[in-house]
Protein backbone atom coordinates (compact mmCIF):
# COMPACT_ATOMS: atom_id res chain seq x y z
CA UNK A 1 0.00 0.00 0.00
CA UNK A 2 0.95 3.79 -0.40
CA UNK A 3 0.67 6.07 2.83
CA UNK A 4 1.67 9.66 3.58
CA UNK A 5 2.11 10.61 7.00
CA UNK A 6 1.53 14.32 7.93
CA UNK A 7 3.09 15.02 10.72
CA UNK A 8 6.92 13.31 10.63
CA UNK A 9 7.78 13.34 14.61
CA UNK A 10 8.02 10.52 16.73
CA UNK A 11 4.77 8.43 16.34
CA UNK A 12 4.62 9.35 12.72
CA UNK A 13 7.83 8.12 12.26
CA UNK A 14 7.62 5.13 14.34
CA UNK A 15 4.39 3.43 12.60
CA UNK A 16 5.71 5.14 8.76
CA UNK A 17 9.26 3.25 9.57
CA UNK A 18 7.23 -0.20 10.54
CA UNK A 19 5.33 0.17 7.16
CA UNK A 20 8.00 0.97 5.18
CA UNK A 21 9.77 -1.94 6.72
CA UNK A 22 7.26 -4.47 5.42
CA UNK A 23 7.25 -3.16 2.09
CA UNK A 24 5.11 -0.37 2.23
CA UNK A 25 5.24 2.67 0.17
CA UNK A 26 5.84 5.78 3.01
CA UNK A 27 6.16 9.22 2.10
CA UNK A 28 6.73 11.91 5.16
CA UNK A 29 5.61 14.80 5.24
CA UNK A 30 8.05 17.12 7.26
CA UNK A 31 9.65 20.66 7.39
CA UNK A 32 13.56 22.36 8.90
CA UNK A 33 16.06 20.21 9.80
CA UNK A 34 14.38 17.20 10.19
CA UNK A 35 13.71 17.03 6.53
CA UNK A 36 17.16 17.92 5.44
CA UNK A 37 18.63 15.24 7.28
CA UNK A 38 15.85 12.95 6.31
CA UNK A 39 16.46 13.29 2.80
CA UNK A 40 20.30 13.49 3.09
CA UNK A 41 21.03 10.65 5.66
CA UNK A 42 17.46 8.74 5.73
CA UNK A 43 15.33 8.10 9.05
CA UNK A 44 16.68 6.61 11.77
CA UNK A 45 14.14 5.06 14.28
CA UNK A 46 15.49 3.49 18.03
CA UNK A 47 12.87 0.91 19.42
CA UNK A 48 13.55 -1.55 22.26
CA UNK A 49 11.66 -3.95 19.04
CA UNK A 50 13.13 -2.07 15.67
CA UNK A 51 16.25 -1.18 14.24
CA UNK A 52 15.03 1.28 11.49
CA UNK A 53 17.81 3.46 9.32
CA UNK A 54 16.72 3.62 6.12
CA UNK A 55 16.29 5.94 3.37
CA UNK A 56 12.71 7.64 3.02
CA UNK A 57 10.61 9.09 0.63
CA UNK A 58 10.51 12.71 2.14
CA UNK A 59 8.67 16.14 0.99
CA UNK A 60 7.28 18.91 2.27
CA UNK A 61 4.41 20.74 1.72
CA UNK A 62 5.12 22.90 -1.29
CA UNK A 63 6.61 20.18 -3.08
CA UNK A 64 3.42 17.72 -2.50
CA UNK A 65 1.22 20.39 -3.45
CA UNK A 66 2.49 20.88 -6.95
CA UNK A 67 4.38 17.39 -7.78
CA UNK A 68 2.34 14.83 -5.80
CA UNK A 69 -1.50 13.95 -6.19
CA UNK A 70 -3.65 12.60 -3.50
CA UNK A 71 -4.53 9.76 -5.49
CA UNK A 72 -1.51 7.93 -5.45
CA UNK A 73 -1.96 6.90 -1.22
CA UNK A 74 -4.23 4.26 0.01
CA UNK A 75 -4.33 6.01 2.98
CA UNK A 76 -3.21 9.54 4.91
CA UNK A 77 -2.10 9.40 8.43
CA UNK A 78 -2.50 12.68 10.32
CA UNK A 79 0.11 12.58 13.57
CA UNK A 80 0.23 16.73 14.03
CA UNK A 81 -0.25 18.07 17.42
CA UNK A 82 -4.08 18.70 17.79
CA UNK A 83 -2.92 22.56 17.19
CA UNK A 84 -2.13 21.67 13.58
CA UNK A 85 -4.93 20.56 12.74
CA UNK A 86 -7.50 22.86 11.29
CA UNK A 87 -4.40 25.06 9.46
CA UNK A 88 -2.99 21.55 7.43
CA UNK A 89 -6.49 20.66 6.51
CA UNK A 90 -7.35 24.35 4.85
CA UNK A 91 -3.87 24.24 3.22
CA UNK A 92 -4.80 20.77 1.84
CA UNK A 93 -8.10 20.68 1.18
CA UNK A 94 -8.25 21.47 -2.49
CA UNK A 95 -5.78 19.05 -2.52
CA UNK A 96 -7.09 16.23 -0.44
CA UNK A 97 -10.65 17.04 -2.75
CA UNK A 98 -9.00 15.02 -5.42
CA UNK A 99 -9.95 11.29 -4.42
CA UNK A 100 -11.62 9.82 -2.06
CA UNK A 101 -8.26 8.56 0.09
CA UNK A 102 -9.56 8.08 3.97
CA UNK A 103 -7.79 10.15 6.47
CA UNK A 104 -6.81 7.92 9.93
CA UNK A 105 -6.21 10.58 12.58
CA UNK A 106 -3.56 9.57 15.07
CA UNK A 107 -3.37 12.69 17.64
CA UNK A 108 -4.30 13.72 21.15
CA UNK A 109 -7.90 14.84 21.76
CA UNK A 110 -11.23 14.23 21.02
CA UNK A 111 -11.49 17.78 18.40
CA UNK A 112 -9.77 16.48 15.01
CA UNK A 113 -12.10 14.09 13.73
CA UNK A 114 -14.89 16.52 13.73
CA UNK A 115 -12.79 19.25 11.42
CA UNK A 116 -11.81 16.25 9.50
CA UNK A 117 -15.54 15.33 8.85
CA UNK A 118 -16.58 18.63 8.00
CA UNK A 119 -14.26 19.05 5.45
CA UNK A 120 -13.66 15.44 4.05
CA UNK A 121 -16.95 13.96 4.91
CA UNK A 122 -17.41 11.19 7.41
CA UNK A 123 -17.14 8.84 4.39
CA UNK A 124 -13.22 9.30 4.23
CA UNK A 125 -12.54 10.07 8.45
CA UNK A 126 -10.99 7.10 10.22
CA UNK A 127 -10.92 8.07 13.81
CA UNK A 128 -7.64 6.58 15.60
CA UNK A 129 -5.51 6.33 18.81
CA UNK A 130 -1.65 5.48 19.03
CA UNK A 131 -1.92 3.61 22.49
CA UNK A 132 1.03 2.76 24.83
CA UNK A 133 3.33 4.15 22.62
CA UNK A 134 6.11 7.32 23.29
CA UNK A 135 7.74 9.07 20.79
CA UNK A 136 9.81 12.30 20.25
CA UNK A 137 12.65 13.16 17.78
CA UNK A 138 15.94 12.96 19.03
CA UNK A 139 17.69 14.77 17.01
CA UNK A 140 17.27 16.07 12.86
CA UNK A 141 16.21 12.31 11.17
CA UNK A 142 16.28 10.38 14.30
CA UNK A 143 13.37 9.56 16.37
CA UNK A 144 12.96 7.31 19.58
CA UNK A 145 10.04 5.25 20.63
CA UNK A 146 8.81 3.37 23.38
CA UNK A 147 6.16 0.77 24.18
CA UNK A 148 4.04 -1.72 22.25
CA UNK A 149 2.87 0.82 20.26
CA UNK A 150 -0.70 0.14 19.55
CA UNK A 151 -3.54 1.51 17.76
CA UNK A 152 -7.03 1.41 17.82
CA UNK A 153 -9.30 2.64 14.83
CA UNK A 154 -12.51 2.91 14.00
CA UNK A 155 -14.91 4.58 11.32
CA UNK A 156 -15.84 8.46 12.66
CA UNK A 157 -17.84 8.64 14.73
CA UNK A 158 -19.14 4.76 15.13
CA UNK A 159 -20.19 2.15 12.83
CA UNK A 160 -23.88 2.23 13.47
CA UNK A 161 -23.71 6.17 11.97
CA UNK A 162 -24.84 6.56 8.24
CA UNK A 163 -22.11 7.44 5.26
CA UNK A 164 -19.52 6.46 7.95
CA UNK A 165 -16.12 4.53 5.92
CA UNK A 166 -16.85 1.29 5.75
CA UNK A 167 -16.06 -1.19 8.38
CA UNK A 168 -15.34 -3.70 6.08
CA UNK A 169 -12.70 -1.93 3.81
CA UNK A 170 -11.38 -0.90 7.71
CA UNK A 171 -10.33 -4.47 8.28
CA UNK A 172 -7.78 -4.10 5.09
CA UNK A 173 -5.84 -1.66 7.01
CA UNK A 174 -5.79 -3.35 10.23
CA UNK A 175 -4.65 -6.45 8.76
CA UNK A 176 -1.86 -4.09 7.20
CA UNK A 177 -1.20 -2.66 10.26
CA UNK A 178 -0.98 -5.96 12.38
CA UNK A 179 1.57 -7.20 9.34
CA UNK A 180 3.47 -4.97 9.81
CA UNK A 181 4.04 -5.25 13.27
CA UNK A 182 1.72 -2.22 14.94
CA UNK A 183 -0.74 -4.01 17.04
CA UNK A 184 -3.82 -3.13 15.81
CA UNK A 185 -7.96 -3.11 16.70
CA UNK A 186 -10.65 -1.98 15.06
CA UNK A 187 -13.44 -0.41 17.38
CA UNK A 188 -17.08 0.11 16.61
CA UNK A 189 -17.23 3.24 19.05
CA UNK A 190 -14.35 4.98 18.01
CA UNK A 191 -15.13 8.36 20.00
CA UNK A 192 -15.77 6.47 22.93
CA UNK A 193 -12.44 5.50 22.60
CA UNK A 194 -11.29 8.74 22.38
CA UNK A 195 -12.17 9.61 24.79
CA UNK A 196 -10.78 7.37 27.11
CA UNK A 197 -7.44 7.80 26.01
CA UNK A 198 -8.52 11.67 26.54
CA UNK A 199 -8.48 10.52 30.48
CA UNK A 200 -4.88 9.50 30.30
CA UNK A 201 -4.19 12.61 28.56
CA UNK A 202 -5.75 15.06 30.65
CA UNK A 203 -4.10 13.48 33.45
CA UNK A 204 -0.90 13.29 32.91
CA UNK A 205 -0.07 15.21 29.91
CA UNK A 206 -0.24 19.12 31.56
CA UNK A 207 0.75 18.25 35.19
CA UNK A 208 3.98 16.37 33.56
CA UNK A 209 4.70 19.52 31.69
CA UNK A 210 3.91 21.57 34.87
CA UNK A 211 6.20 19.60 37.28
CA UNK A 212 8.70 18.09 34.75
CA UNK A 213 8.09 14.73 36.03
CA UNK A 214 7.26 11.86 34.44
CA UNK A 215 4.24 10.04 34.08
CA UNK A 216 5.58 7.00 36.82
CA UNK A 217 6.58 9.63 39.17
CA UNK A 218 3.72 11.50 38.29
CA UNK A 219 1.17 8.26 39.39
CA UNK A 220 3.36 7.16 42.23
CA UNK A 221 3.53 10.54 43.99
CA UNK A 222 1.10 10.69 47.47
CA UNK A 223 -0.29 14.06 46.27
CA UNK A 224 0.37 14.26 42.64
CA UNK A 225 -1.32 11.05 42.12
CA UNK A 226 -4.48 11.95 43.50
CA UNK A 227 -3.98 14.88 41.46
CA UNK A 228 -4.28 12.81 38.09
CA UNK A 229 -6.94 11.03 39.08
CA UNK A 230 -9.31 13.91 39.24
CA UNK A 231 -8.68 15.42 36.55
CA UNK A 232 -9.27 12.20 34.78
CA UNK A 233 -12.43 12.33 36.92
CA UNK A 234 -13.03 15.40 35.34
CA UNK A 235 -13.34 14.39 32.34
CA UNK A 236 -15.35 11.67 33.09
CA UNK A 237 -17.67 14.65 33.98
CA UNK A 238 -17.69 16.54 30.50
CA UNK A 239 -17.37 13.64 28.53
CA UNK A 240 -21.80 13.54 28.29
CA UNK A 241 -20.96 16.95 26.22
CA UNK A 242 -20.21 14.34 23.27
CA UNK A 243 -22.59 11.85 24.06
CA UNK A 244 -20.27 9.68 25.77
CA UNK A 245 -20.83 7.81 29.04
CA UNK A 246 -17.50 7.28 30.80
CA UNK A 247 -17.95 5.20 33.97
CA UNK A 248 -15.66 5.14 36.94
CA UNK A 249 -14.64 1.86 35.90
CA UNK A 250 -13.08 3.72 32.60
CA UNK A 251 -10.88 6.03 35.26
CA UNK A 252 -9.75 3.43 37.25
CA UNK A 253 -8.52 1.35 33.56
CA UNK A 254 -7.19 4.19 32.85
CA UNK A 255 -4.74 4.98 35.70
CA UNK A 256 -3.80 1.55 36.57
CA UNK A 257 -3.06 1.46 32.66
CA UNK A 258 -0.70 4.60 32.49
CA UNK A 259 0.48 3.90 36.37
CA UNK A 260 2.05 0.41 35.45
CA UNK A 261 3.24 1.77 31.54
CA UNK A 262 6.87 2.51 31.31
CA UNK A 263 8.01 6.02 32.88
CA UNK A 264 8.00 8.12 30.05
CA UNK A 265 8.39 11.45 29.28
CA UNK A 266 4.80 12.72 28.39
CA UNK A 267 4.71 15.01 24.47
CA UNK A 268 3.72 18.23 26.31
CA UNK A 269 6.85 17.76 28.71
CA UNK A 270 8.68 17.24 25.62
CA UNK A 271 7.50 20.20 24.03
CA UNK A 272 8.34 22.27 27.28
CA UNK A 273 11.81 21.23 27.47
CA UNK A 274 12.18 22.48 23.92
CA UNK A 275 10.25 24.98 24.14
CA UNK A 276 7.35 24.60 21.58
CA UNK A 277 4.23 25.33 22.03
CA UNK A 278 1.73 23.02 24.31
CA UNK A 279 -0.54 21.17 23.42
CA UNK A 280 -3.30 22.68 25.66
CA UNK A 281 -5.98 23.55 23.76
CA UNK A 282 -6.71 19.73 22.35
CA UNK A 283 -6.26 17.98 25.62
CA UNK A 284 -6.89 20.43 28.80
CA UNK A 285 -8.88 23.18 26.52
CA UNK A 286 -11.34 20.72 25.34
CA UNK A 287 -12.28 19.70 28.93
CA UNK A 288 -12.79 23.53 29.93
CA UNK A 289 -14.63 24.19 26.75
CA UNK A 290 -17.25 21.69 27.37
CA UNK A 291 -16.94 22.29 30.96
CA UNK A 292 -18.43 25.94 30.27
CA UNK A 293 -20.98 23.86 28.32
CA UNK A 294 -22.74 21.77 30.35
CA UNK A 295 -22.48 24.79 33.38
CA UNK A 296 -19.84 21.71 35.19
CA UNK A 297 -17.01 22.58 37.57
CA UNK A 298 -13.19 21.71 36.50
CA UNK A 299 -11.10 22.77 39.23
CA UNK A 300 -7.74 20.87 38.53
CA UNK A 301 -7.65 20.86 35.20
CA UNK A 302 -8.65 24.91 35.09
CA UNK A 303 -5.94 25.45 37.74
CA UNK A 304 -3.14 23.52 35.84
CA UNK A 305 -3.77 25.03 32.44
CA UNK A 306 -4.06 28.11 33.97
CA UNK A 307 -0.64 27.87 35.86
CA UNK A 308 0.81 26.96 32.23
CA UNK A 309 -0.22 29.57 30.87
CA UNK A 310 1.12 32.08 33.06
CA UNK A 311 4.42 30.16 32.87
CA UNK A 312 4.38 30.72 29.13
CA UNK A 313 3.72 34.86 29.27
CA UNK A 314 6.56 34.99 32.12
Amino acid sequence: MRFLIIGAGGIGCYYGARLQQKGHQVCFLARGEHLNAMRISGLKVQHENLNFHEKVDATDLNELLQHRSCKEFDMILLCLKTGATESILSQLQAWLKHSDTPVLSLQNGVDNEPLIADILGQYRTIGGLAVRIGGHILSPGEVEAKGPAQVIMGSWPNHSEPRVFSPDALKVYAETFNEAGIPTTISADIRYELWRKLLINNGVNPLSALTRLDTRSLTSHPVFGKTVYRMMQEVAAVSIADNVILSTQDIDEMFNLISNFDAIKTSMLVDKEKGRPLELDGISGAVIKRAAQLKTEVPNTELVQALLLQQESD
